[in-house]
């Protein structure tokens, strides 16, 4: 039987440490939320008291964590780093959403080690890790990746090999800000509507029948029609620390981020305002009271 490994077992990390046990591989988890832990060892999973420990066991090592700095503590650590307790020919599958710079030093770091690493982010939010529909972006060495194909096929069903180390999450980064955008675009539409006398359910409903459809209002609509903001398919908090990651990326090629800037500065004031931990459809929260502040001032 195969081994993998899953650190974070978070929103995202126990639903793919659930569809692996159900695709018989032995499954090793570590996370800090004990609670977690155990729910997933009640399922058949098995902990590790530590990363290293983990990693010195597995065959796949998928990492599902929330952002660049604790994966390269994690990975690269001189002293505790996972992948110096990696064994030879073994495999990261790094799932977090990192940065491209970064997610290419530790391809490289990974080759001289004999490992090899892909950037495998996803898209598909919780509902997606927990049914094992996630669409899966990866970037990496073509020659292996018919090796690590049966993993990604047990907790995603659209996996797309995009190129080499970075180009996953090149891509997941560029459709971050691209849904990031649509958000904003669909509040400040919802509010401008409501202003002039047809309520947002109109609207939505109108959008999805016409050219203005779009998969973010089946995703994170629901909640700005409902004003379900505590209904977290993606945080606010995360959607920030990607578009970021994006911006870090235009501006490493010269492209300029005015059209996204706006959504830059919604999105940073909404963390900034104690917004991080609702979902990213609190950003119609963020222009709601904005008008209204606007208003209050005229």
């Amino acid at each position: 039987m195969e081994s993998v490994g899953v650190i974070g077992c978070g929103l995202m990390g126990s639903g793919i440490a659930k569809n692996l046990l159900k695709n018989n591989y032995e499954v090793t988890i570590y996370d800090i939320n004990d609670d977690a832990v155990r729910n997933l060892v009640n399922q058949g999973a098995i902990a590790a008291s530590n990363p290293e420990e983990l990693a010195s066991q597995v065959d796949y090592l998928i990492l599902s964590l929330t952002s660049p700095e604790l994966v390269k503590q994690l990975v690269l650590d001189e002293d505790r780093g996972v992948l110096y307790r990696m064994n030879q020919d073994k495999f990261i599958l790094d799932m977090s959403t990192n940065d491209v710079n970064l997610t290419r030093h530790i391809h490289e770091v990974a080759q001289t080690r004999g490992v090899e690493f892909y950037d495998c982010p996803l898209s598909g939010g919780p509902d997606g890790a927990n049914n094992g529909t996630l669409t899966i972006m990866i970037g990496g060495n073509e020659e292996r990746f018919k090796e690590i194909l049966p993993v990604l096929q047990s907790i995603g069903k659209h996996i797309e090999y995009l190129g080499e180390s970075g180009a996953g999450q090149t891509v997941k980064l560029c459709h971050n800000m691209v849904v990031a955008g649509v958000i904003s675009l669909l509040s400040e539409a919802f509010l401008t509507g409501e202003k002039a006398g047809v309520p947002k359910e109109k609207l939505a409903s109108i959008f999805q029948k016409g050219s203005g459809q779009t998969r973010a209002m089946d995703v994170f609509g629901v909640n700005i029609l409902d004003q379900s903001f505590g209904n977290v398919k993606f945080s606010l908090a995360n959607m920030t620390k990607d578009i970021h990651l994006y911006r870090n990326l235009a501006e490493d090629h010269q492209v300029s981020t005015f059209v996204s800037d706006m959504t830059h500065q919604l999105f940073t004031l909404g963390r900034n305002k104690g917004k991080g931990n609702l979902d990213s459809s609190a950003v119609y929260e963020v222009l709601a009271e904005l008008m209204e502040k606007e208003i209050i001032n005229s």
